[in-house]
């Protein structure tokens, strides 16, 4: 019986039944003073509280499904799927030999990164610690000039960026964002983006390229789905503006169009690309939408289509129907000019509708805007899914993106 059929949690609710229903009839007999009767009444409470977790898990899971069957709950799902409407790629060639790089520097006033310290490139394997090797992970804080936000992530650099040769080369760069509300430190430890490329770099199947590792939202514990909000967070414009700024005034990244022109863009012009799961998927497709001149190529890990709406996000568009249908990524490739963008939309199959929404949308795209899909066949909404996307998608990525110069 499939994790995620209908007969399971049917079969869990009459067991939650049947326990309650059992302690209570059996209760009075236990009603006496004694060790044994006291374990006994133990384990009633402890087999009714277990049965009905397990309803309540099994409920929560058939509705977000954040594991779609059993070898997925217990991480036992591989293997990558492929690529489809992607038009083939120039190969990423591997980075030239290169330089000693130039660290964040702390108060870097109007624009720059705040280095607050070096982190473990978890998954790097064991041995060197040298930066010309590896690279290197400075856990920074990335202040906004225009818009006062601000939030804590890290910055890859690869190991080229520190090569003797490098010195004047700058690097393309990728902004990466997790789901809502979770911690940067994930991508690092959990989907171990610095290792995932580190390995690419080795197979040669992506070109060196820095990493910008964060939360999709600077406002926490607000929600702000990447918006500019009527009288309050102005995310989109953290994103677009303040963080390239920061960006390029700290590390050697390539240039682009600064903030990005709404609705039209320079399509590979820009050094960005932007990338994320679930609501950071939902925004890394919205920013290249509205900006595709910052940000000329996005990637979309089950992202979804449409602004969240809830406690936490609280009003998003000052009650404006407009704002709220711009939010709309489908409304917006119905009714606006396309942008010269490129897309990639990355699920499993048994990821609920993201799967069927994404082939909406990509079945809807229009030029200039180019979309593909990659795909698995099993998986839920989770790190194990993201884990089997991630580098497929990193190579889709960085083969969109300007080579070092």
């Amino acid at each position: 019986m499939g994790l995620t059929s209908h007969k399971l949690l049917a079969l869990a609710a009459l067991l939650a039944v049947a326990t309650v229903l059992g302690t209570l009839w059996v209760w009075p007999r236990l009603a006496v003073r004694s060790w044994p009767a006291m374990f006994l009444r133990l384990g009633t409470i402890a087999v009714t509280q277990v049965a009905l977790l397990a309803t309540l898990g099994l409920a929560v899971n058939d509705y977000f499904v954040f594991y779609s069957s059993w070898s997925d709950l217990l991480g036992r799902e591989h293997g990558a799927g492929v690529i489809q409407g992607a038009s083939p790629g120039a190969p990423a060639s591997p980075g030239t030999p290169g330089a000693t790089a130039t660290p964040g520097t702390p108060g870097g006033g109007p624009a720059g990164v705040q280095v607050l310290g070096t982190a473990e490139i978890t998954g790097a394997g064991p041995g060197s610690h040298d930066p010309a090797r590896i690279g290197r992970l400075d856990k920074v804080r990335l202040p906004g000039g225009t818009t006062g936000l601000s939030t804590d992530g890290y910055v890859y650099l690869p190991p080229q960026y520190f090569q003797p040769g490098n010195e004047g080369r700058h690097f393309p760069a990728v902004l990466v964002m997790t789901g809502f509300p979770g911690d940067a430190t994930n991508l690092v430890t959990k989907l171990r983006y610095p290792a995932t490329e580190l390995d690419l770099l080795g197979k040669g199947a992506m070109k060196p390229t820095v990493l910008v590792l964060m939360r999709p939202s600077p406002s926490m514990p607000r929600d702000s789905e990447c918006e500019d909000v009527p009288q309050g967070p102005q995310a989109q414009t953290y994103f677009t503006t303040d963080v390239p700024a920061d960006l390029r005034a700290s590390y050697r990244v390539l240039g682009g169009e600064a903030g990005g022109a709404s609705g039209s863009g320079g399509g590979s012009s820009g050094g960005l690309g932007v990338m994320g799961d679930s609501t950071g998927g939902y925004c890394a497709v919205k920013l290249g939408m509205v900006h595709p001149g910052t940000f000329p190529a996005a990637v979309s890990l089950s992202g979804y289509f449409k602004a969240a709406e809830d406690i936490t996000t609280g009003d998003l568009f000052g009650g404006s129907q407009q704002r709220r249908n711009e939010a709309d990524l489908n409304w917006r490739l119905a009714h606006l000019p396309a942008p010269a963008l490129s897309v990639l939309l990355a699920d499993s199959k048994e990821d609920g509708s993201t799967y069927a929404d994404s082939s909406a949308f990509a079945a809807a795209a229009r030029p200039p805007l180019v979309v593909a899909q990659e795909t698995v066949d099993s998986g839920g909404h989770n790190f194990t899914t993201w884990d089997r996307l991630i580098p497929p998608a990193l190579g889709w990525l960085s083969a969109r993106l300007p080579d070092p110069s």
